[in-house]
């Protein structure tokens, strides 16, 4: 066989250049299962502690839940990052770790650490996701127009460009800078509430009291008369979306009848929950900026074109501009 094509290096050049270009064409379609995993499993905790400085937020949040963490089975190293009215704890493991048993063993070991968090933060929970720990791809999402400001733009993306991109396969997670979530602002004037002889607590108090929903029940259910025919379910106001309903809570009755809505000592607004970080695009404020997570599994060179071709199809239903 060998003298065959010696002797005839015309057909052994052709037969080369053929098997070359079939190995060319079949590449892209080799799979990488058989590749070794050479991103360690990560779980990523975030708690939420409004108001805190990241002082506050170091003592009271990460320090108990990292003591709780550590120990977790397979467990390399931790690093967290205490910043305002949020902390973040990267838990990195050993390669090899089963990554759905390790968030499974986080999760375990955050729950037996609420119990020293404080009450705010157990409000509004404790996030554990499991994910590579770096970002496949960043997106601004921009306005060219006045009529769409950072708040919209942050609620839009919220809404409908995040959730469509969670779902596409090896995104952990996305998230969102800058975010401008809508929330009722109230801005208490000291001095008011001073001349008035209330704090705070008065305030938080009568927020939880008449800002909260409730069941109000019916009218003529069993055991009804015999001669009544009809039930009628009573629908009371509950959850307050409005700023003037807001300004109309009691704080303070008086015991010559008097009393002390909100908005005697407050001014509220319909404003964003959090104002602490700013993003800015090419000088353009009017933007909110978008990180996507890979999943350590996943392929970043697919993630990310297939992240690109769904912004192309959420693309056609933005507003104008």
């Amino acid at each position: 066989m060998t003298e065959f094509f010696l002797r005839r290096p015309i057909f052994a050049a052709v037969c080369s250049l053929v098997i070359l270009i079939a190995g060319l064409v079949v590449i892209p379609t080799l799979p990488i299962a058989q590749y070794p995993e050479i991103a360690p499993p990560v779980v990523t905790v975030t708690a939420v502690y409004i108001g805190a400085s990241p002082e506050s937020v170091e003592s009271a949040v990460t320090t108990p839940l990292e003591n709780a963490i550590n120990g977790v089975e397979g467990l390399r190293y931790i690093s967290s990052t205490s910043a305002q009215n949020a902390s973040t704890i990267t838990c990195t493991f050993v390669l090899g770790t089963n990554l759905d048993i390790a968030a499974t063993d986080v999760q375990n070991a955050v729950q037996s650490a609420t119990g020293q968090l404080p009450n705010e933060v157990k409000q509004t929970g404790i996030t554990v996701k499991k994910n590579s720990g770096s970002f496949v791809m960043a997106i601004a999402l921009t306005s060219n127009t006045s009529k769409y400001d950072s708040l919209f733009l942050s609620n839009y993306a919220e809404l409908n460009v995040v959730n469509d991109l969670k779902r596409i396969s090896g995104v952990s997670d996305v998230l969102i800078f800058g975010q401008r979530r809508y929330a009722m602002r109230v801005w208490l004037n000291p001095h008011a509430l001073q001349a008035r002889g209330l704090a705070t607590t008065d305030i938080t108090a009568a927020l939880a009291e008449q800002n909260v929903n409730v069941a109000a029940g019916s009218i003529g259910s069993a055991p009804e008369p015999a001669n009544q025919p009809y039930t009628y379910t009573v629908n009371a106001v509950g959850r307050l979306t409005d700023p003037s309903q807001f300004r109309n809570i009691i704080v303070r009755t008086d015991s010559n009848g008097g009393f002390t809505k909100l908005g005697d000592v407050a001014r509220i607004e319909l404003g964003a929950e959090d104002y602490s970080s700013f993003i800015r695009f090419d000088g353009n404020q009017n933007v909110v900026g978008l990180g996507v997570l890979q999943l350590p599994t996943a392929n970043a060179l697919s993630v990310s074109k297939n992240v690109l071709a769904k912004l192309d199809q959420l693309s056609e239903k933005f507003p104008q501009g």
